[in-house]
């Protein structure tokens, strides 16, 4: 391989996108998972784009029913503890499984539904119908003739000013005739005010998981109680009449004019009651609405702009040309998944998932959940809350890659929230020291074992490791910004707390290694030599990957901060006990303490493959048999999965180098699904609906996430002293470049390559000074000097 090295400081020409990427259609949606959605981070909307009636859901990410949790909901469970580990000791796992029942609490809440806006146009029939998101603008497009005249529709969500923006255009002589009405699901009331119509209601106190059947009622109001919300529609500018009713809005005559919503709840964080220690939301959502109104068209759209594009900007990718630009999205889908190539529709996707990030994540300390921030449903799929089993990290899972760290401050901050909960979980449910949390959680923070105090299966209920996850993306953040500052004032208490609580989880097991106890692998379910089938034991591998990972996280942030002292001691202590990996009869790396069979071998997770990805301790290079026993139990898995768990195994293919296999799964990830209007829970094969929504089934964002996430890894994989250049490039993206993209130790990336082979890189420091670069054979020490950018076109 050619080494000569030639040092260039020249623009990156090759990388300009080439093309508007966009999603359209030549129909309205019928469907939620048809309609096009947008979100400033807090508020979002859905947009259906009917001719005859427009439909927009609203919704805003504060919005959940409940109120802050009792941490001390069940004081004594802690005292089952010791009987579930002798359970385990005499090898009863029945018994362990009953017995874990006592150690649950209440169930999540459920995120909620703000309301519907509707906007009556009457124009039936309509030609030459066309509907877009642009995603390079942020901004929902319509368009139709109707009866010979031309109607058009734009909506943005705007960041710094807090609104949605509608803007409504014809040339007919006659101009256009609309009526807006508000209505909600939730307890409601509609009036109008001055110039405004108004939207004020609140949500319940509780609404159980939509899985949850019993005889009480499942959603449940009080008077004194529940966040408060409220949301108004105003008028900007307009050539028509505006006409207010008790209950509408119309705009009479006109060819033009610009609307405006806003929408403000009661909620002021997750240990504040939301209807006694609320925010004042009618005055909330009017003032966003008065500054808005002081402005003009121009200047929202252009504040909107400036605000977005400087974040989804930050990287761009080009796999190919856009050849079907005459090809509608969801027909696309369909010819994509008939196995056509479409470069255009992977990039596509890829940036919808940076889209869909920059529109759902940023609030600080509440993460976009499992649909991100648009749900119609009173009691939406698994409550559309935080599931930290793997789904709402997976969330986050492109936000330092793809540049855009500022969206992960959503979940990062909201880690400081479940820590303190956690302490009181860890200490009742536990007996332990320091913090954890539990496979569910929601806007108050909750990190109890959920079931409602008895009726959750120990499978899902009583999984205890969502601490020691969540504090993974701390100091993989820091990983990525070299913050010290943020790492020895944050980050570092939080991921000490964390691992306080693994360190009272951890047993003595009969091999004389430490383990967990009681210990379960998320969902899963074993079968013992003996039939039985089960799913509390002791140490489940899962467990193990992730404080594994978390001791060498912490290991690693003492090293920076220079933390030389006996906790420090008590970690190396412990990891080095740690039961190592075993490698089961079929060559697969072990799920289950003994070589145990899985009651389900296609399994949706793979939790104990972990440690190769999201964490970073199995590695092709470092521990190749390993990660050979991984790649074993992904082949036993198979291909066919969950939308979420799809995008997980594209990530771990990517991370064994096997980029021709995680394209084959990017492909199927892209596999159309058909909508419905009400989808039930379905575990089967997941895709896209012709939105590009995940399909879990039903919609979950996650795999979105996933989704983009993998492609960056397929493209760029880092280390804290490397960079891996295309370590995953599949056949198929023979061409192609990529800008921006971000590595740990504070770098960024940008490279092309020609006929499958690297062309050119050049790295900028964002805060790092040295690193390896390595592709295939070639490795290279840099050294960036100034902040001066390091570039090599000669491989």
């Amino acid at each position: 391989m050619k080494k000569s090295i030639l040092f260039l400081f020249l623009p990156f020409l090759s990388l300009a996108q080439q093309y508007p990427l966009k999603l359209w259609y030549d129909e309205p949606a019928e469907h939620f998972e048809e309609a096009l959605v947008l979100g400033n981070g807090r508020s979002g909307v859905t947009v259906f784009g009917g001719t005859s009636t427009e439909h927009l859901y609203l919704n805003d990410i504060s919005l959940w029913a409940g109120e802050p949790v009792d941490p001390y909901m069940n004081p004594e469970a802690f005292k089952y503890i010791p009987l579930v580990r002798e359970a385990l000791a005499n090898e009863n796992y029945k018994a362990a499984d009953s017995l874990m029942h006592f150690i649950q609490g209440s169930f999540s809440q459920s995120y909620a539904p703000l309301g519907d806006l509707y906007i009556d146009f009457r124009h039936e029939p309509v030609e030459k119908y066309y509907r877009e998101l642009n995603l390079d603008d942020a901004t929902v497009r319509v368009e139709y003739t109707h009866q010979g005249a031309h109607y058009s529709r734009e909506y943005y969500y705007s960041h710094p000013d807090k609104v949605m923006v509608i803007k409504l255009k014809t040339d007919a002589k006659e101009g256009f005739f609309a009526t807006l009405k508000l209505k909600s699901q939730l307890k409601n009331s509609v009036n109008s005010q001055g110039d405004f119509l108004h939207m004020n209601g609140k949500a319940p106190v509780r609404i159980d998981p939509s899985y949850y059947n019993s005889d009480r009622d499942p959603i449940v109001y009080e008077e004194d109680g529940g966040t408060r919300f409220s949301s108004m529609i105003g008028v900007q500018e307009t050539d028509g009449q505006i006409v207010l009713t008790d209950s509408t809005l119309s705009i009479n005559g006109a060819q033009e004019a610009v609307l405006l919503l806003s929408i403000a709840t009661s909620f002021n964080g997750f240990d504040k009651d939301p209807f006694t220690e609320g925010l004042d939301e009618k005055t909330i959502a009017l003032q966003q609405l008065q500054n808005a109104l002081s402005k003009t068209a121009n200047e929202l759209q252009s504040a909107h702009l400036a605000d977005y594009q400087e974040l989804y900007g930050r990287v761009k990718l080009n796999l190919g040309k856009n050849e079907l630009s005459d090809l509608p999205t969801d027909d696309r889908l369909l010819r994509y998944e008939k196995g056509a190539p479409d470069p255009y529709l992977e990039t596509l996707y890829f940036q919808y998932g940076r889209y869909l990030l920059i529109s759902s994540s940023r609030t600080t300390g509440i993460p976009a959940n499992l649909q991100g921030l648009w749900n119609p449903y009173m009691r939406p799929p698994w409550s559309s809350n935080y599931t930290m089993n793997i789904n709402v990290e997976e969330n986050y899972w492109p936000a330092e890659t793809t540049n855009l760290p500022e969206m992960h401050d959503s979940f990062l901050s909201f880690i400081a929230n479940l820590s303190k909960t956690g302490k009181i979980s860890a200490e009742t449910f536990y007996g332990a020291n320091g913090w954890t949390a539990s496979h569910n959680s929601d806007i108050w923070a909750m990190t109890n074992p959920v079931g409602n105090f008895g009726d959750g299966n120990p499978v899902w209920a009583n999984w205890a490791m969502g601490g020691a996850w969540a504090s993974a993306h701390l100091y993989e953040h820091y990983t990525f910004s070299q913050d010290k500052e943020w790492l020895r004032n944050y980050a570092y208490p939080l991921m000490k707390g964390a691992a306080e609580f693994c360190l009272d989880m951890l047993v003595e097991a009969p091999d004389g290694t430490l383990v967990t106890a009681p210990s379960t692998s998320p969902e899963n379910v074993y079968i013992t030599d003996k039939g039985y089938k089960g799913a509390t034991l002791y140490g489940a591998f899962a467990d193990i990957a992730m404080i594994k990972e978390l001791f060498l996280d912490l290991l690693m942030s003492m090293e920076a901060l220079d933390i030389n002292n006996d906790f420090r001691t008590e970690i190396e202590k412990a990891l080095i006990r740690l039961r190592p990996y075993k490698v089961g009869a079929k060559g697969n790396l072990q799920e289950w303490y003994h070589d145990w069979e899985d009651a389900e071998p296609q399994h949706r997770h793979q939790s104990h493959l972990y440690g190769l990805h999201p964490g970073r301790h199995i590695t092709a290079k470092e521990t190749p048999a390993l990660a050979a026993a991984a790649e074993k139990s992904l082949e036993i898995k198979g291909d066919e999965t969950t939308g979420w768990s799809k995008g997980w195994r594209i990530n771990l293919w990517a991370r064994l180098q096997d980029g021709n296999h995680a394209y084959k799964m990017y492909r199927e990830l892209l596999r159309y699904v058909k909508p419905d209007a009400i989808r039930p829970r379905n575990e089967g094969h997941g895709g896209t609906y012709p939105n590009l929504f995940d399909a879990h089934p039903p919609f979950q964002i996650d795999g979105n996430f996933g989704g983009t996430a993998a492609v960056a890894e397929m493209l760029v994989q880092s280390d804290e002293g490397h960079i891996y250049l295309l370590p995953a490039l599949p056949d198929a993206w023979q061409n192609g470049s990529v800008k921006g993209l971000r590595c740990r130790g504070g770098f960024e990336v940008d490279l092309s390559w020609d006929k499958g082979k690297l062309k050119e890189v050049t790295v900028y420091s964002k805060g790092g000074t040295d690193t390896i670069l390595v592709y295939g054979d070639y490795v290279k020490n840099i050294s960036l000097i100034d902040d001066l950018p390091f570039k090599i076109n000669s491989f």
